[in-house]
């Protein structure tokens, strides 16, 4: 007789224990799946990272290559006009007859211990300053610098207490380094008689130059005077004392402290300083 009891049993653990191994089978297959998922989603998120990384990365280069381009145009801007300076030939030169300043030293004539003192401020590219220069100021010297009752200074200015331009200032410089060479009014004359603007080339570094080769100025003493501007903080002192007195436009004078404005006749300066001898002899 057949044990069906005991073979029943038999295929019930050989049941169970291939149910236990399709049950570890699919928990194997399902976990396998899952940690592939994630593994694709890490990829995924790696990329996305490395992508922004490479995005912020180029967008820096192209911040930086802007930057460096701005920084490079406005260096080109501030180098040219210099560049063109010493690139432009001097062109023709009007030539100066010295006039008389008696008692001349430095950017100033006369006796020191005159009793009426003249300040001029005065721009070299000024229109106004020219004619004063050609008109009037000859008269005053004849008269009153000559005879010792004026001390008569001239000071580089600008409106506002500002050079018109940067010709103004080389201008101004130049003019300082002629003087160190005791030639400043020959180099203020000649500076006038070559101005037809402002602003339009007429005192290029080169025209400087020309200039000062014109009136005999020694050369390598004048390139490098001019080289170290040696005489800025004159330049600057100039431009306080203007602004410290209100003066405005160009040309103006202070006569004994007295500030008289523009280009006036011969007629009333002549007026002004007479009536400053006045008050300085106590009449």
């Amino acid at each position: 007789m057949v044990n069906w009891g005991g073979n029943c049993r038999e295929f019930q653990s050989l049941d169970k224990s291939l149910s236990l191994w399709e049950n570890r089978n699919s928990y194997f297959l399902f976990r396998g799946e899952a940690m592939g998922r994630k593994v694709e989603e890490k990829s995924k998120r790696q990329q996305l990272r490395e992508e922004r990384l490479r995005r912020q990365q180029r967008q820096r280069i192209t911040t930086l290559l802007i930057v460096v381009g701005a920084v490079l145009i406005i260096v080109a801007l501030l180098i040219y006009p210099t560049l063109q300076q010493s690139l432009a030939p001097a062109g023709e030169i009007v030539q100066i007859t010295p006039r008389p300043r008696p008692n001349a030293n430095f950017n100033a004539m006369g006796d020191p211990n005159a009793p009426v003192k003249i300040l001029e401020f005065s721009d070299y590219q000024c229109p106004y300053c020219k004619r004063f220069s050609d008109q009037t100021e000859p008269l005053i010297v004849e008269n009153y610098v000559a005879t010792g009752k004026v001390y008569f200074e001239y000071i580089p200015y600008g409106p506002g207490g500002y050079p018109i331009g940067q010709e103004s200032t080389d201008a101004a410089l130049a003019s300082f380094c002629a003087g160190e060479q005791g030639k400043f009014w020959e180099y203020h004359d000649i500076l006038f008689a070559n101005h037809t603007g402002e602003n339009v080339g007429d005192y290029t570094i080169k025209r400087l130059e020309a200039f000062a080769q014109a009136i005999g100025l020694n050369m390598d003493q004048y390139n490098q005077c001019m080289k170290e501007k040696r005489y800025e903080d004159k330049l600057n002192e100039g431009i306080a004392l203007g602004r410290q007195n209100n003066v405005g436009g160009t040309p103006s004078f202070l006569i004994n402290g007295k500030l008289i404005e523009g280009a006036q006749p011969y007629s009333v300066f002549q007026q002004e300083i007479e009536a400053a001898l006045a008050a300085a002899s106590g009449q």
